[in-house]
This record gives C-alpha cells, sequence and structure tokens, in this order.
C-alpha cells in the first residue's frame, strides 16, 4: 500500500460528538482545515438553530453532511413514552431532511428489566411506524448495532447479524 493511499483524507467523516466542546460553528470552522471532507451531525448541536442553514454552511465550507445522529431508542416501559419516542423520531426525520442529511443514525432502544424479545418487539414496531414517513422525506434509517454491553439500556440490537435482519424485513431502500 502506498503513502498516498494512507494519507488521502476524501473518505474521512467525523461523528461531530469527537469534539463535544465546540459548537457547529467551531466544526464548521474547524474540520475543513484538517480536511474532514463529511460530518455526522449530533442533533444537540441543532438545539434551538435552523438546521437548513446549519446544512448550508456546512456544503458551504467544503463539507457533505452524510447523517443525522441519533434517533431511535423506540422502547418504553408505557405507550406514552413510545409514543414520545416516535414524536421524537418524526422531529429528528424533519431535522435530517432539512439539514441535508441523507439518513438517521439509529440507538435503537432496551429497556432495563425488560425482556429482549419484548425490546425487539417495540424495536420492530417503531421502524414500521416511522418508516413510511421516513420514506416520504427521503431519509433513510440506519439501525447501528451497538457492543452487547449497551444491550439492557441503549439497544436490544447488538450485532451487525440481527441488524441486517431487521433491515431487510422491510425490503425497503429506507
Amino acid at each position: 500500500m502506498s503513502i498516498e493511499k494512507l494519507t488521502n483524507l476524501d473518505r474521512l467523516c467525523v461523528h461531530t460528538i469527537t469534539t463535544k466542546p465546540w459548537s457547529i460553528e467551531e466544526i464548521i470552522d474547524n474540520y475543513p482545515r484538517a480536511e474532514v471532507k463529511a460530518v455526522s451531525v449530533w442533533r444537540d448541536l441543532l438545539q434551538n438553530r435552523d438546521a437548513s442553514k446549519i446544512g448550508v454552511r456546512i456544503r458551504d465550507a467544503g463539507m457533505e453532511v452524510l447523517s443525522l445522529v441519533r434517533g431511535g431508542f423506540f422502547t418504553g416501559k408505557t405507550e406514552a413514552e413510545i409514543q414520545a419516542s416516535l414524536d421524537d423520531n418524526r422531529r429528528a426525520i424533519d431535522e435530517a431532511s432539512a439539514l441535508g442529511a441523507p439518513m438517521i443514525v439509529l440507538v435503537c432502544g432496551a429497556v432495563p428489566g425488560e425482556s429482549i424479545h419484548r425490546s425487539l418487539s417495540q424495536i420492530q414496531t417503531g421502524l414500521e411506524t416511522l418508516l413510511p414517513y421516513a420514506e416520504t422525506c427521503g431519509v433513510k434509517l440506519g439501525i447501528e448495532p451497538l457492543h452487547p454491553m449497551y444491550a439492557d439500556s441503549r439497544s436490544a440490537i447488538c450485532t451487525m447479524k440481527t441488524a441486517n435482519d431487521f433491515a431487510e424485513r422491510f425490503n425497503s431502500p429506507y
């Protein structure tokens, strides 16, 4: 492998959480200086800001928005918790669309003390509920598997196989 291939940063994408102390404005100013060509924007950086204007600023700085991070957390102990999650995920889809992000990264959720089967069922229902809206908005739902140590509270989806199985159930490009 040549040194050129080792130092080519054309495909580098950085999650904004990597530089968490920075505001979105600092990220837009500093990432291009480090030759970062693409960014995954965490939702907290969009609070009280116009996502469409942020998206334009990112592109004007020479970067591409690859994803909005994060949606999901489809699980809950009550129907009210689950409905609140679905509402928040619709807002995330709207934010991704406004930002110009083609995808939302989903941490799908789990409830401590609940069975994995219940969590997986709630995740399935959440994805089924949101997929038509995501398709209408042109935003893909990216199912992120997390390390199994997070299975009790962050995601019942802990392997690539489980994530792929879920994606294949829907047979959708979204």
